[in-house]
């Protein structure tokens, strides 16, 4: 039996799906730039200024189930196992709200009370749209051809994508991803 919280995430994913065109970028593509409204809790954070660092970007949108139980917390858990790591400019986390559904209600300043309640210690930004494109989807989204929230890409020190997926994935497998890259 379907419970409402899984109706929905199986909602939210299929229209993510739907509305995106793209596919999400395949391993080994150089990781494009992003392109943030609004830096919600740190100054502005390049892609390029992180060569050298493994990045976790986490694409979410505020009233995803799957971000809420899943990615939002694993980043808040990896900022605490990786802090160290962090510290030491060997990895980033960065969240960035990718609203392609939802604009009136997902707002930056709904975001600005959610970053600031759920205490994020790694940067988050307001991806930007452009209006003038596919039914209003955030840029960074389409750059990067998520198909929805919550997605996950994981970027080598060189700016490559080494994984990326919408959806859930084994933690653990992809920490321990993490580790590797940043050893290599």
């Amino acid at each position: 039996m379907l419970t409402r919280r899984t109706t929905l995430a199986g909602l939210a994913a299929t229209a993510a799906t739907a509305a995106t065109p793209s596919l999400s970028l395949p391993a080994g593509s150089q990781a494009p730039e992003w392109e943030i409204e609004e830096w919600i809790n740190s100054d502005p954070v390049r892609l390029q200024d992180l060569r050298g660092q493994v990045v976790v970007v986490d694409f979410f949108q505020l009233w995803c189930p799957g971000c809420k139980s899943f990615s939002i917390p694993l980043t808040l858990k990896w900022e605490k196992e990786f802090a160290e790591e962090i510290a030491n400019d060997k990895m980033k986390i960065v969240s960035i709200h990718t609203v392609f559904e939802g604009h009136d209600h997902q707002t930056i300043d709904r975001l600005r009370t959610f970053v600031e309640k759920t205490g994020f210690g790694h940067p988050v930004g307001h991806d930007r749209l452009d209006k003038s494109i596919h039914d209003r989807l955030p840029i960074t989204m389409i750059k990067y051809g998520t198909r929805g929230t919550p997605e996950v890409a994981i970027i080598d020190k060189e700016g490559r994508i080494a994984y990326q997926r919408i959806g859930f994935f084994d933690p653990e497998e992809k920490a321990a991803l993490v580790r590797r890259l940043m050893a290599a």
